[in-house]
């Protein structure tokens, strides 16, 4: 199994139990080895009392960006710190997306990335998160198929 299968794999196993993502409707745009995209239109029940897009909706979008790109390894992996920095406000109906990039592995604990752009590219958030490896996997390894270990 390559990286690159693993990881989306991986993200296959988390969607399939992410009731939250899926709720929101949040869609996997493209995952792999430390990194992961996802993204969701900006619906009437995200917004807040100033008409924009709640600080909450968009740290979930974040943090759940964050949380399949340190998975990626099929290992399981939590938060253990988050803090975002709000720049732009996200509009009715926009399309967020959120990238979140590996920027440090060692041991159990890793350092992620992740910039959250509006449907015209411009920054609505930037957040670091702090990930701590726990026990466990998505998927057993050891039960893969013939074309899993080609």
């Amino acid at each position: 199994m390559t990286p690159q299968q693993r990881a989306e794999r991986a993200a296959e196993a988390m969607y399939a139990k992410d009731t939250a993502a899926q709720e929101m409707k949040m869609q996997v745009e493209a995952v792999g080895p430390g990194r992961a995209v996802l993204s969701m239109e900006v619906q009437p029940a995200h917004l807040n009392g100033h008409r924009i897009c709640h600080g909450g909706i968009i740290f979930t979008l974040a943090d759940t960006a964050f949380a399949y790109a340190c998975n990626s390894y099929n290992t399981l992996t939590v938060a253990q710190e988050n803090q975002i920095t709000f720049l732009a406000p996200g509009q009715l109906g926009e399309r967020l997306t959120a990238t979140a990039e590996e920027q440090a592995l060692a041991g159990r604990s890793g350092v992620y990335d992740v910039t959250v752009t509006g449907g015209d590219g411009r920054k609505v958030a930037l957040m670091r998160g702090l990930s701590r490896t726990v026990k466990g996997q998505h998927f057993p390894e050891d039960e893969l198929t013939q074309e899993d270990r080609a």
